[in-house]
């Protein structure tokens, strides 16, 4: 660029057409430059998620991320998880529309774990006692999983993509191979069946980053006082989650309960969100219901993906789960370096423990406070 600016200075003096032509070759030169600094600037992403609604941590995960500035959110794959498939697609094509991002793919995944069967979990709990959240299945919200309940945002006009999201994953890792960075906020039940199609899936894949797992959370929470190494999202698809985490992926990061109960979303903090007239906050600030224990699960997963500065502390372990179909089936399994199995293909795994809980909220306000930026052209 230099270089043309100084030749520019050179014609002055010669003819205009000249001139002319030079001034076009510069903007030409700065479109490109700016176009390369643009496409740095943008991740790629794939969403995948259990996306119940409306409002939650799942959906609102998935607004933190389509917020950023910098990123291109490639596609959201969703799966059976805190809601049935259908129901969930429903809320995630409705929320894009009202954010107005229609252009993001909304691919429909898997509507059942590879082996946990809801009838076979009845009996298990009958002999080894009550899981508190089963998501689809937990009795006082269960209906069948076709049937979509009344959606208080309205039912969606857009529709979902006919192609199935484990082959929508490999299509795009191989389009953009070494690129795509896939965010995991729910049962790993997608990433598995990628992995049984393209067995080079993980390793075409950027990064992994899951919301996921549960060693020794400090809470008070009944649903991990007496059972601390069961989590939801490996737990409702264990199979799932043993293939996925023994997979040897270019870079792999965990958010577990163990963070994930030291943040909160608050009436303060709701207030925060709802000073903005930005569509995004809008739709939190109608459909967002406070309960007791309103974890930011998936958000912080989210938020510690765009700015890694808000952990103040990682531990790394060895991560399995459990498959025995005993008490324990789903459990999280691990192990230090010293002390993990001989024989076995177990990967370490890098854990986030700690954070900076204000710079996560300011971060999470912000972004969600900010006009939601418009596709990226591909």
């Amino acid at each position: 660029m230099i270089s043309t600016l100084g030749t520019l200075r050179r014609a002055s003096c010669g003819s205009v057409s000249s001139t002319y032509r030079l001034w076009i070759m510069f903007l030409a030169a700065l479109t490109l430059i700016c176009a390369g600094v643009s496409g740095q600037e943008r991740r790629k992403i794939i969403i995948d998620q259990d996306e119940a609604g409306p409002a939650g941590t799942d959906l609102h995960s998935t607004l933190l991320l389509i917020q950023s500035p910098h990123t291109d959110v490639l596609g959201i794959t969703v799966v059976t998880g805190d809601m049935w498939l259908k129901e969930e697609v429903a809320h995630t094509l409705r929320m894009l529309e009202l954010i107005e991002r229609t252009d993001i793919p909304v691919v429909p995944g898997a509507e059942y774990p590879l082996a946990r069967e809801k009838q076979e979990t009845e009996m298990w709990e009958g002999r080894y006692g009550v899981v508190r959240w089963l998501g689809a299945w937990t009795p006082r919200v269960y209906h069948p999983a076709d049937q979509i309940p009344q959606m208080k945002e309205g039912n969606p006009k857009t529709k979902p993509l006919s192609e199935d999201a484990a082959h929508f994953l490999v299509r795009m890792v191989r389009q953009f191979p070494g690129q795509v960075t896939i965010y995991a906020g729910g049962p790993m039940t997608n990433l598995a069946l990628a992995m049984a199609i393209a067995p080079e899936f993980p390793s075409l894949v950027k990064e992994l980053v899951f919301m996921g797992a549960s060693f020794s959370p400090v809470t008070d929470d009944p649903e991990f006082v007496n059972t601390p190494q069961r989590e939801f999202n490996l737990w409702f698809d264990p199979e799932a989650a043993h293939i996925v985490l023994r997979a040897k992926w270019k870079k792999i990061v965990c958010t577990p309960v163990d963070i994930s109960v030291k943040t909160s979303m608050n009436q303060e903090l709701l207030d925060r969100i709802r000073h903005s007239d930005t569509p995004a906050a809008r739709y939190i600030g109608q459909y967002t219901v406070l309960h007791k224990n309103n974890y930011l699960w998936d958000e912080l997963a989210a938020v510690a993906w765009l700015d890694p500065s808000i952990i103040t502390k990682m531990e790394t372990r060895f991560v399995d789960v459990n498959l025995d179909h005993g008490g324990n089936w789903g459990d999280i399994l691990s192990w230090s370096a010293e002390d993990k199995p001989a024989r076995y293909d177990v990967q370490p795994l890098p854990i986030q423990m700690d954070l900076d809980a204000p710079k996560f909220y300011k971060l999470l306000v912000d972004l969600l406070n900010a006009p939601t930026p418009r596709p990226v052209p591909h």
